[in-house]
């Protein structure tokens, strides 16, 4: 994880920094119409020749992979600003399907590396968002590989709450996701997730508000309770903005 001494929620701001780098490549993708997508429908297919890039335009992607027995993996989510495809594969590693009604502009594969290439600009943000996009795939292999069922989903609800979040009541993180999903992506059952959910509300930590928000009621605890306590103090909590 973490360097012992580094600043404290430096995985948050590499967050950010993985958004201003898609945003920054975002213009090339402005000639593009935007194109809706229902809920629930794919955008592209694990196996299909990476053609195209996608950008979200607006709602929630969530990116998967079919396993063993038809068991569903899901490797990351994806939210307006974010690229799809950005890796130098030629075939897509995975499955993205819209969580949310969304909107995406899309542009081929050659032309978006032809426009990169020109550009003095948009080299280094291109190589920012593949480190980033290396450095999440990492942090969800410690994860997976290391982390008990409650600091997998302290650990996802500390992300979400680290974006950029629209939501204007003080400590509301929207969830657009449903519990099976947030279960597939932490490699939990969606039993367990609920379990776990009850327990931090029991213990008034994180408060579940309707279908789709969380209240963080304590967010040093869930910060410790995450399980990187040691790479974070509880003088820069502030980082993580809870709008």
């Amino acid at each position: 994880m973490l360097m012992q001494n580094n600043h404290a929620f430096d995985h948050v701001e590499k967050t950010g920094e993985a958004i201003d780098a898609g945003q920054s490549l975002s213009c090339l993708f402005l000639s593009s119409a935007a194109e809706p997508v229902s809920a629930g429908k794919a955008i592209c297919w694990e196996g299909d020749k990476a053609k195209h890039l996608f950008q979200v335009e607006e709602g929630v992607v969530r990116l998967h992979r079919i396993i063993g027995e038809g068991r569903r993996v899901i490797t990351a989510f994806l939210f307006a600003g974010d690229l799809i495809g950005a890796s130098l594969q030629n075939d897509f590693i995975f499955t993205a399907e819209a969580v949310t009604e969304c909107k995406i502009r899309r542009m081929s594969r050659k032309s978006f590396h032809e426009e990169v290439a020109r550009s003095e600009a948009l080299v280094p943000a291109y190589i920012s968002l593949l480190c980033q996009e290396a450095a999440a795939a990492h942090e969800q292999m410690v994860l997976l590989s290391k982390k008990n069922a409650e600091e997998r989903l302290c650990s996802f609800i500390v992300k979400l709450a680290s974006r950029r979040n629209p939501r204007p009541r003080q400590g509301l993180v929207r969830v657009p996701m449903n519990r099976q999903d947030i279960a597939d992506h932490l490699g939990l059952t969606i039993e367990t997730v609920s379990r776990t959910i009850t327990k931090l509300a029991s213990r008034n930590i994180v408060i579940p508000e309707g279908r789709h928000d969380l209240r963080i009621v304590n967010l040093p605890r869930l910060i410790q309770l995450s399980g990187d306590a040691d790479d974070f103090s509880d003088d820069s909590c502030h980082r993580v903005k809870l709008h």
